[in-house]
């Protein structure tokens, strides 16, 4: 089973506003490429996609200290351990 995260950008939905400025078709299309494609680079795992493009994603995503406190905030705000 292949897994990727897309970045579908700041698009226009209720959740973006009207004047968000990316293109909500692109995020769509990402998605729905990965999802169904037999070309190769779809068929990798693993990866950040945003508009077909393999991305880099910040830097905090391998910082298990960040990730951390960003859990004990949560757990604080929202009063659910995750």
């Amino acid at each position: 089973m292949l897994s990727n995260a897309v970045d579908p950008g700041w698009v226009p939905t209720k959740m973006g506003g009207p004047n968000a400025p990316d293109d909500l078709e692109l995020g769509r299309q990402t998605q729905e490429w990965l999802a169904s494609s037999d070309e190769p680079q779809a068929l990798t795992t693993g990866g950040y996609w945003y508009h077909r493009r393999r991305q880099q994603p910040h830097r905090a995503v391998h910082d298990e200290a960040f990730q951390d406190n960003l859990l004990r905030t949560l757990t604080e705000e929202v009063g659910t351990v995750l």
